[in-house]
């Protein structure tokens, strides 16, 4: 991966509806030779998928919180991860260190709704104990991190 790279990478994640043509034009090549460039991003698993960015209250998930999960004793942090990503409130799943294995993002409609995701997350086998924290406000979230994309050393081995 080269600077062009990083730049295409970079301007994909500030618009990932950005035509061939937007793309090179911002980063000095062809239409042709940066499609070419995506294909190969794609093909190697730099660039895994494009998606929306939706609102989640405007679709109804006023209410986040952040669950830290406690296994158990005998829990396999891949059976519990399974789990985890069965339950459809649950956006995201970081594995961790520190006394709790995971920290998920769960996003439901009302605090009922969490209450009753959180009773879910609790009955998953391996889970002992649960520490949730309710977002008030969310300042920033999914935005594009392009702080290593300057540097030659990303996946060149260096």
């Amino acid at each position: 991966m080269d600077s062009l790279d990083r730049k295409i990478i970079a301007a994909l994640r500030v618009n990932g509806r950005a035509t061939y043509a937007d793309l090179g034009r911002s980063v000095g090549l062809s239409a042709s030779s940066v499609h070419e460039r995506v294909g190969k991003l794609e093909a190697a698993g730099v660039i895994t998928g494009y998606h929306a960015v939706v609102n989640p209250s405007a679709v109804g998930l006023g209410v986040t919180a952040l669950v830290g999960i406690q296994p158990t004793d005998t829990a396999e942090d891949d059976d519990v991860a399974e789990a985890l990503g069965q339950l459809d409130e649950v956006e995201s799943c970081y594995a961790v260190a520190g006394d709790e294995a995971f920290v998920v993002k769960v996003r439901v409609s009302t605090v009922d709704d969490l209450e009753r995701a959180l009773s879910r997350l609790r009955r998953i086998a391996g889970v002992a104990r649960t520490r949730t924290t309710v977002v008030l406000s969310t300042r920033f979230e999914g935005r594009a991190n392009n702080a290593s994309l300057d540097s030659p050393s990303v996946n060149s081995g260096a």
